[in-house]
């Protein structure tokens, strides 16, 4: 073999190593952690630190597949526990609180011995995540809310989320709805101008949701706002979240808090803007990794 043929035929190796190399560290394997009468599907990928998310009212984890991805790829451990209900994630479904999800979360992390690890909570997700820091300290190294209404507002302000947007947010998860109707809807409360919300007609679980709706509604807000007294947290806001009012959990929780702004992304953030997603949350956990870990505080 002349050498032109020998350079040619080692790329092509290279080429073909690298490639498997990075699906290898993409590969997601699905599992199921069982405790009592609760079973918990979990999805997992890639290797290292681990960082955990968790998905918005109603809906999959399968909603951060490419969040998951490229976070997989920055090397990291990315776990994806399926709230009760949804998949193959089952257990006793009502009279829930806050508490009930979030041990749920706490089981699989048990089970996985990730230790201290980042809670990525998105939307909805950020309420079981701030209690899993207030519940398991010992389980939370970080916390990112993506998206998310932190529960209250500024003293003295007189906006009302969701008000002008409660007829959109409720018809866009409604199937008896038409097509064009619900992505109108779509449009108007979850994704940022241009953005396609074609990905969020389906995957609505309509038992957890109200399930998820009742624990937040039972739950008083002063036991997780805070995500306990140190833990650092991540705003993560969409620059164009038309439900989420922004700029709220700095103004009351102080210098804990950091803020970054996912441009071109609306509430759903996740399948419009999932690299600049991944790459803050990369980042927050890379910087939050490198300090040392502080002891779990209740």
């Amino acid at each position: 073999m002349n050498n032109n043929y020998r350079f040619a035929a080692l790329a092509v190796v290279a080429c073909f190593s690298a490639n498997a190399s990075a699906a290898r560290t993409s590969d997601v394997t699905r599992g199921i952690v069982k405790k009592g009468p609760v079973q918990i599907e979990v999805l997992e990928q890639g290797k290292g630190k681990a960082v955990v998310i968790l998905p918005s009212l109603g809906r999959s984890a399968e909603d951060y597949d490419m969040v998951a991805q490229h976070l997989a790829k920055d090397g990291f451990r990315v776990i994806r526990p399926e709230p009760r209900g949804i998949k193959n994630s089952k257990g006793p479904m009502a009279d829930l609180t806050l508490h009930d999800f979030a041990a749920d979360v706490a089981m699989v992390l048990d089970d996985r011995k990730t230790g201290p690890a980042i809670i990525v909570g998105h939307a909805w997700g950020s309420q079981p995540a701030r209690m899993l820091a207030v519940d398991r300290p010992d389980l939370v190294r970080g916390v990112v809310m993506a998206a998310a209404s932190v529960g209250k507002l500024p003293p003295g302000s007189t906006e009302k989320p969701y008000g002008r947007l409660r007829e959109a947010i409720d018809g866009s998860g409604n199937p008896k709805l038409p097509r064009e109707q619900r992505l109108t809807y779509l449009k108007q409360a979850f994704f940022a101008p241009g953005n396609d919300p074609s990905p969020w007609l389906g995957g609505w679980y309509h038992e957890t949701h109200d399930a998820q709706a009742h624990a937040r509604n039972v739950t008083p807000i002063d036991t997780y706002f805070s995500a306990g007294k140190t833990v650092p947290i991540l705003d993560l806001q969409g620059e164009h979240d038309a439900v989420v009012v922004k700029n709220v959990l700095q103004a009351l929780v102080g210098d804990r808090v950091e803020t970054k702004v996912i441009t071109a992304s609306g509430h759903a953030m996740a399948p419009e803007q999932p690299k600049q997603m991944a790459d803050a949350i990369a980042a927050f956990a890379n910087r939050i990794y490198a300090k040392p870990a502080k002891l779990a505080v209740r």
